[in-house]
């Protein structure tokens, strides 16, 4: 890769600052993500090169390095299987350490004897390879149920990592009970791995709570619309509520209107450190038929002749 490359694969300028940086990896990251682009080599391959060029340009070393001497400053030193340690750079770029540092002493290398090598990438120390650095951050999104957030559970998440040794694997993690849509969980040292043996990054997950069909959620409350009948509703009734943890029966006091909000106390969403839980708010919704029987209508006809007072004269109308 040219020296310019990581600068153009995430579309910033360069002299770009930290959030400028951060905010293109977000939008790319999300972009090209395994998990959005399945079966699609070309989106993987993008999605290893916004990490790639994250990785450097987030860290202020590296990012010095790269604009200085490019793609080659910027590797990391690893040993193959066969016992021969390699120096990595650009993705598949690769160079034997010995033979590196054998042709540039060879060549010149001076210094109370550090190599040409040494003096360029390791600041004339005999180091043999890039300074430990920390690896970079992991973004990814994990798609959860409504019960599944409410309750916690534990998942499969596949990681995406890029660099030498690194790969597809699968980690299992614990989902703590009450996240909510857009919260992160933050597993330390499962990011990238860090180049020179530096310690790796941190994997935040990014919790995408799918909506329910019945329920809603309000912080540590939940919320649902029962619906029930002008007898209930004028008379009074013990109704069956769904929530959570199953259904419950509780009572509906005589002369309730539409929009009542009534409350079932400790059956929300489980509070942060175990502090219990949120309640539970149902709204009553009246049904009124939709076509009568002759039968029903005498007797609705009956109780408008038995009804007292025009609501509209005893109580103000509201805004609409």
């Amino acid at each position: 890769m040219s020296r310019e490359d990581y600068y153009n694969i995430l579309g910033v300028s360069k002299d770009a600052d930290e959030t400028q940086i951060r905010r293109a990896y977000r939008r790319l990251a999300k972009k090209y993500h395994p998990d959005r682009n399945p079966n699609d080599a070309s989106a993987d391959q993008k999605f290893k090169e916004v990490q790639q060029a994250y990785q450097v340009l987030s860290d202020p070393d590296k990012r010095r390095q790269y604009d200085r001497f490019g793609t080659a400053a910027v590797g990391n030193v690893h040993t193959h299987p066969g016992g021969q340690r390699v120096y990595q750079w650009g993705g598949s770029s690769t160079v034997n350490m010995d033979d590196m540092e054998d042709l540039f002493t060879a060549f010149g290398g001076g210094g109370g004897g550090a190599s040409i090598f040494d003096q360029i990438f390791g600041g004339g120390n005999r180091r043999r390879g890039p300074a430990p650095q920390r690896g970079a951050d992991i973004e990814q999104a994990v798609d959860l149920t409504f019960e599944q957030a409410v309750f916690g559970t534990g998942i499969s998440v596949v990681l995406h990592q890029t660099g030498a040794g690194t790969g597809r694997q699968t980690l299992e993690v614990k989902i703590p009970a009450g996240v909510a849509d857009g919260q992160r969980i933050r597993v330390k040292g499962k990011g990238q791995p860090g180049p020179g043996g530096g310690s790796a990054g941190d994997l935040h997950l990014v919790c995408r709570v799918q909506p329910h069909q019945r329920f809603t959620r309000a912080g540590p409350d939940i919320h649902v619309t029962v619906p029930v009948n002008v007898c209930e509703a004028a008379l009074g009734a013990k109704i069956d509520v769904p929530t959570l943890d199953g259904v419950v029966t509780m009572t509906l006091p005589p002369g309730s209107s539409g929009g009542t909000r009534l409350r079932l106390k400790g059956r929300g969403v489980p509070r942060p450190s175990g502090r219990g839980r949120g309640d539970q708010y149902v709204t009553i919704r009246i049904v009124v038929p939709e076509e009568l029987t002759s039968q029903q209508r005498q007797l609705y006809e009956a109780l408008q002749a038995a009804e007292g007072p025009d609501p509209r004269d005893t109580q103000p109308v509201a805004k609409g």
